[in-house]
This record gives C-alpha cells, sequence and structure tokens, in this order.
C-alpha cells in the first residue's frame, strides 16, 4: 500500500498532529514519504498547517475533517499533509509568505496547494464545508482548484516557479550590507511611539496584540533617549494588558489577543511565549513606577507556568487552548449567578470592582476585568489585594471544570524565554526559589535535548526531535547569559559558548557569510532555506542571533564574536531595511549592538553590595551585568566598586549608586 493512502499521523509526537490520527482524511506528516508520494501519484498537495490552541483550526477539522465524505474527496485527489506550525515553523514562514504574495490575508489554520515538487500555486485559511460566512465552501474549493490544476498545468505549473523564484528572494535573498545609525533606531522609536491607542494603549484598532518587538522599542526608546511618549505608551499599554479581560484573573497568565479594541474580550489561547515577554515587561513597569500591579502580575504568572504548564520531565508546555467542551472561553467566564452562589455576601463588591453584571459584558457571560482601573495602577494593586479570598474560592470552583486542552510539547526557543525571563525575576525581586526554577528547568532541558550534534527544537517527553532551528539556540544562550546574570555562575556562559559552536556549524551561511540560515542546512524535507529576518509574534530569528551573540561577545570578551555580530548587523540591515514591517526586532538587536555594554560590579556579596542592588532595581536589556567576588584573579577588577565597559576597555570604578547613574548616563 502506498505510505499517502492511509493517515499516518499515529506515530507524531506533535499533540497537534495527534488530534487528527483518527480522520478519515489520509494525512500525512512533512516528510520525505510525503513529499515522494505526491511526485510518484502526481497529484497536487493539500497542505494545512495549524496548531492545537487554534480555535478556527479546530472548527474547520470538526466541519470538514472529520466528516467521511469530505475526506474521500480530499484522498482522492489529494496527497493531503497535516503541518504543526510551532514544530515546523520554517515550513509555515514559506507557506505564509506565499499566500501574502498571491494577496491574501494570512491566518491559521493555513489552506495550502501545492504542485506535486512543493511549489504554492493556491491558498486560502479557514474554509466552511459549504459556502457561508460569505466565504466559499471547503468541498467546492477542493474541486474548482483540482481541476484547474488537471486542466491548465502547464499555466499553474509557470506561476508556481515565478511565485518560488519570489519567495526565494524574499525570504533567502541578498542584498548589499548597509549601515544602520543610531539615529535610525531613534527615529524609529518615535514613529512606533505615535502608533499606539492614547486611550487603552495597545497598537490602533481593533484585534490587540501585546505586539512584544514593539513594546520594546519603547522601553529602549525611553532608556536611551529619555523619550518620555515613549514612557508613557509602554506603561500605559502594560497595564491595560494586566487589567484588562485579555488576562486571567483568576488563575493568571495572558490570552493570545483581544478581539477588541479595549484588551476586555480575548482570544482565550494562551501561549507559552506571550507570557515570558509579559514577565519582562513587567519588570521594566515594575523598576519605573514601583507600582504593586507589576509584581502581583508577575508573581501570578509564574504561578501559572509552575501550576498548568510544568511538565513531569522539565521544561514548560507550548500552550492552552481556546476552547473546552467545544465552546470557545467556557472554562474562563462567569455568570452572575455563579459567583453569587461561590462567594455569598462578598459578590456585591467583587462584582463591582471586576465588572460582573446579570446581563454580561460578553455573549451573556462575564469575562473579569479591572478595566476600569487603568489611569491608577496603584489602586488596581490595592483592589486586586483586597478580593484575593474571593478569587482563590473562585480558581478553587474553576479548577473543578473541564479544562482546556494541553499542548504539552516543549520548544527549545519557547523555553528559552521562559527561563530568562524567570530569571530575570529573580533577580529583580531576589527570588532564590525563581532562581531555582529557571535554573532548574534549563539543566533539565539542556540533559534532554543538547546533543554534540544539535540542539533539538522540540521534546515530547520521551524523545528530542532530529532537528533543530537558529531560534533555539538564540533563546537558549539569551537563557544561559539571563542565569548567569542572576547566579554569577561560569557554567552558563560556556554552556552559552557550546550552543553558540552548534549554531555556527549547522546553520550559517559559510559560503557567503550573509547570516544564519532559520534551519539547518542539508536536510532532505526543507523546501528552501530562509533567513527569518522580520517579526512575528516573537523577534525575528535574525533578531534573536545578533542580541544573543552580542551579549555573548560582552559576557566573554570575544573580540571574534564582536566582529561577527558587527558584519551579521550590516548584512542583515541591507535586506530587512527594505521592508515595511517586521522590523522591530531587528532594531532592537541593534539597539543592543550600539550600546555593546558590560557592568561589572566587584564586591563581597551580590546579596548585600549597594552598587549591585542598585544595578539590579534598574534593568537595562542593552546591557550585560556581571558580579564578581572582591577576590578575583582578574587584573582589570582588582578594586570594589562598579566598572563600566566597551569597546575592549573599561571605567575606572566608581563608589556610590550616584556615581554610577552618572557613569551609566554618560557612558565611557
Amino acid at each position: 500500500m502506498t505510505d499517502a493512502l492511509h493517515n499516518r499521523l499515529a506515530d507524531a509526537a506533535s499533540p497537534y498532529l495527534l488530534q487528527h490520527k483518527d480522520n478519515p482524511v489520509h494525512w500525512q506528516p512533512w516528510d520525505d514519504a510525503a513529499l515522494t508520494a505526491a511526485k510518484n501519484l502526481d497529484r497536487p498537495i493539500l497542505l494545512s498547517i495549524g496548531y492545537a490552541a487554534c480555535h478556527w483550526c479546530h472548527v474547520m477539522a470538526h466541519e470538514s475533517f472529520e466528516d467521511t465524505d469530505v475526506a474521500k474527496l480530499m484522498n482522492s485527489l489529494y496527497v493531503n499533509i497535516k503541518v504543526d506550525r510551532e514544530e515546523r515553523p520554517d515550513i509555515d514562514q514559506l507557506y505564509m509568505a506565499a499566500l501574502t504574495a498571491m494577496g491574501e490575508q494570512g491566518g491559521w489554520p493555513l489552506t495550502m496547494v501545492l504542485t506535486p515538487d512543493g511549489k504554492p500555486f493556491w491558498g486560502g485559511t479557514y474554509f466552511p464545508k459549504q459556502d457561508s460566512y460569505g466565504r466559499p465552501g471547503f468541498v467546492d474549493v477542493l474541486v474548482q482548484v483540482e481541476t484547474a490544476w488537471r486542466q491548465r498545468r502547464d499555466d499553474i505549473d509557470a506561476n508556481a516557479d515565478r511565485l518560488q523564484a519570489h519567495l526565494q528572494n524574499q525570504l533567502a535573498g541578498a542584498a548589499t550590507p548597509a549601515t544602520l545609525t543610531p539615529e535610525t533606531i531613534r527615529s524609529f522609536s518615535k514613529r512606533v511611539a505615535t502608533l499606539y491607542d492614547p486611550d487603552h494603549g495597545g497598537l490602533n484598532g481593533a484585534p490587540k496584540f501585546p505586539n512584544a518587538p514593539f513594546l520594546e522599542t519603547l522601553w529602549r526608546g525611553w532608556l536611551r533617549d529619555g523619550d518620555e511618549d515613549a514612557r508613557d505608551r509602554f506603561i500605559e499599554t502594560v497595564t491595560a494588558i494586566a487589567l484588562g479581560g485579555i488576562y486571567d484573573h483568576l488563575g493568571g497568565g495572558l490570552a493570545r489577543y483581544s478581539v477588541d479594541g479595549q484588551w476586555l474580550v480575548p482570544h482565550f489561547e494562551k501561549m507559552l511565549y506571550d507570557n515570558t515577554h509579559f514577565i519582562r515587561h513587567c519588570i521594566w513597569a515594575h523598576s519605573q513606577t514601583q507600582s504593586d500591579l507589576f509584581r502581583l502580575r508577575i508573581e501570578e504568572t509564574i504561578g501559572w507556568l509552575q501550576r498548568e504548564m510544568t511538565m513531569p520531565g522539565g521544561g514548560f508546555a507550548a500552550s492552552l487552548d481556546a476552547d473546552s467542551e467545544g465552546e470557545e472561553g467556557k472554562y474562563y467566564v462567569w455568570s452572575l449567578p455563579q459567583i453569587e452562589e461561590i462567594l455569598a455576601g462578598s459578590t456585591e463588591a467583587f462584582a463591582s470592582d471586576y465588572d460582573v453584571t446579570r446581563r454580561g459584558n460578553w455573549e451573556g457571560t462575564n469575562i473579569l476585568n479591572l478595566s476600569t482601573l487603568r489611569a491608577d495602577p496603584d489602586e488596581a494593586a490595592k483592589v486586586i489585594n483586597r478580593h484575593s479570598k474571593s478569587r482563590e474560592a473562585l480558581l478553587a470552583h474553576r479548577v473543578g471544570r473541564i479544562p482546556p486542552g494541553q499542548d504539552g510539547k516543549i520548544l527549545a526557543d519557547w523555553n528559552g524565554y521562559a527561563i530568562r525571563a524567570i530569571a530575570e525575576a529573580a533577580r529583580y525581586f531576589g527570588s532564590g526559589s525563581w532562581t531555582a526554577l529557571a535554573t532548574g528547568h534549563f539543566r533539565k532541558l539542556m540533559e534532554r535535548m543538547l546533543s554534540d550534534t544539535r540542539l533539538s527544537h522540540v521534546f515530547d517527553g520521551e524523545k528530542a526531535s532530529g532537528f533543530g532551528f537558529a531560534t533555539d539556540y538564540a533563546a537558549m544562550i539569551s537563557a544561559a547569559l539571563a542565569l548567569y546574570e542572576t547566579t554569577s555562575d561560569t557554567e552558563f556562559p560556556e554552556k552559552a559558548l557550546k550552543l553558540a559552536d552548534l549554531l555556527k556549524q549547522n546553520h550559517f551561511d559559510f559560503e557567503s557569510s550573509r547570516g544564519f540560515w532559520m534551519q539547518e542546512q542539508n536536510r532532505s524535507d526543507t523546501p528552501m532555506l530562509t533567513w527569518n529576518d522580520l517579526d512575528e509574534a516573537n523577534p525575528s530569528a535574525t533578531a534573536q542571533i545578533l542580541e544573543a551573540l552580542s551579549r555573548l561577545a560582552l559576557a566573554t570578551d570575544d573580540i571574534q564574536l564582536t566582529g561577527l555580530t558587527d558584519k551579521l548587523m550590516a548584512q542583515a540591515a541591507g535586506r530587512i531595511m527594505q521592508s515595511r514591517f517586521g522590523q522591530a526586532g531587528f532594531l532592537n538587536a541593534a539597539d543592543t549592538v550600539h550600546a555593546s555594554r558590560k557592568l561589572v560590579v566587584v564586591g563581597d556579596s551580590a546579596e548585600t553590595d549597594p552598587l549591585w542592588s542598585w544595578t539590579t532595581r534598574h534593568p537595562d536589556p542593552r546591557r550585560l551585568d556581571v558580579f564578581l567576588a572582591a577576590v578575583t584573579d582578574n587584573p582589570k577588577f582588582q578594586d570594589k566598586g562598579a566598572y563600566l565597559c566597551a569597546e575592549m576597555k573599561c571605567s575606572p570604578p566608581v563608589k556610590t549608586d550616584g556615581e554610577l547613574e552618572r557613569l551609566l548616563k554618560s557612558g565611557l
């Protein structure tokens, strides 16, 4: 029997693929066998890309992929391949770019039709089974696209070749290196601030995404230039997110985005990466405002990671589903009678503060929020503390509901973000338990996912994948350096150097030295090597690599690594600055490269040293901080005090907070 004539997903590691293992569709994983079958059968490929927490992916699955008649049609006309976008971000990047090039708006599920050799020629996103929502029915689409392919094969092949050439130029093309000046970064930061909603925070309009790279741009604009508008937009947005319905006020953690323009109604799925970025943003917001609101949100979100996202063998799960019992958000929303039954006499005050009414604020139910307190984070913190017992009671009741599904795969890059965020929070708040949490997960994942040849992208609890991506190395290097800043343990920069060596071996473009490919080279199931220059929800691979290697060069005083980073930045600038969108992560990384500063504090103890305490209270993503014990064999750091090092030289030591603050503002 030909492989493509039965469903092959039962052996998949991805929870998303396993959701489809019993579909009557003859789903294939993306591998050599499936691609070879398409060529041998001379059939187009029907490619469906989604992820476990995706609401509309579930809807399309229930309507079409579980339907026997639809499956018969798919099986007779196509080789059907199912991809988890989180497991194979390279495949998703390529075909999402293809859809955009066709003039269509992207999203998931991503539905693409490819020639038997994998070239895209038609695509869309969600399709209902029959015509509805103003969209053509999936059944009609299947027939019409396959008929066109059969009857106009030469034209379609020619168009597919042209589109493939366009994608090659867009995603893997060359450009003349460019010089990126501090003024370019400064100008971009000011433009970003003008895009923000002055009433509700976040980018103007709806839906509203947290957009971590843009928020970091604002924070850097304040630190670098004293831009008060950037600071205010940053604080307003983080406050609005922390108080809106997008935040889970009972269990902690952030939903992926809000469908409205006020941060009220979330798309209820919870992604690991959003929450890790949120922790870092709350650290920065707390350092500026000292408001307990941001401390509470950090504590709650890390608590959620420990309670609901920690996997038995170490590492954090990728996501929680938006749906439970077949309904989006059912696990999280409340009616007033439900709350009255649980809280009894304290209902009135809780309902008044958390926007709970008999009519409801969303589809007859209530999404808990404190949005009316956006202008006063300190008052919001008081309200949160006042209702702590009520929230505990509601959470205890909610635990008894049927929970959303969990995607338990462990992704190296997303876990790197989490470990870095927790380590930074541990250092900022002086939490030994958080330090142990971050350190423990890092060591376990290095043991399970790092081999002599690669860092694996996915660990399913039993085995690691046979491939990795550039983002995995960059994120784990950044995590290792955050742990170094927190613990002063040289184990971590040593591990970061090993990761950097493997990154170069597997991903560096040795032929032209233009940068690091997103994918490992020489893999037979990779349609195209790509740069991954532009941001999505997370900074691009190029941005993450530049930041990680720049900071690693500072940590290790590696002149060659500094030179490589400067060269890579110029190469990337030539490609990226031609784009209109997705530049924020790269410009943030370039800001780090331009700043290139290491602050070394020499003292008796990190726990008691006043200069290290001041440094910790003033976090700056452009800076690498190192604490050295007073007894050191480094001739540059014999005297106690704080040294600022840049461009391979260090300042004389300063002895007081005031002197340190002036030094950081003025530079060497």
